[in-house]
């Protein structure tokens, strides 16, 4: 990804310390592509909706926890994948476990990445560095 083209990032995630740090750790990697956080699941589809359905310019990619409040990820990434102007968006799922049956799920539901959020505040930052370093170089589908 390109910083000077108009790439979005739609970040959903409930806990407001993870938001700030997964943020930061993909600033640091000059990562200047607009950031829209929603909080919970209800919130990114009500975003992915647009105003008064009004349709919007779909987010180039989504970084979706799995656990929160409303609506789970893995509701989220369904519906996700069944709207023909999304089906194509990459979602990389992040959350607190790294259960193997989860992973699996994830992949089944069609997400595109998987990372783990460590419990080492520290660890956790290293992790979302190297996604950010991931996002520069990788190249995503065009938006429908």
């Amino acid at each position: 990804m390109q910083p000077h083209e108009s790439i979005s990032i739609l970040l959903v995630e409930d806990n407001d310390g993870h938001a700030k740090l997964i943020e930061r750790n993909l600033r640091k990697v000059n990562l200047l592509n607009p950031i829209v956080r929603a909080r919970d699941g209800v919130e990114a589809l009500e975003y992915l909706q647009g105003e008064a359905g009004e349709p919007i310019t779909p987010p180039r990619l989504v970084l979706l926890d799995i656990n929160m409040p409303r609506m789970d990820g893995f509701e989220v990434l369904r519906r996700i994948k069944s709207r023909e102007d999304l089906r194509k968006t990459p979602v990389i799922m992040l959350t607190s476990t790294d259960s193997q049956e989860e992973i699996d799920r994830c992949y089944q539901s069609g997400a595109n990445g998987y990372v783990s959020k460590p419990v080492n505040i520290s660890t956790l930052g290293e992790k979302l560095l190297r996604l950010g370093l991931y996002l520069e170089i990788v190249e995503l589908p065009a938006v429908a």
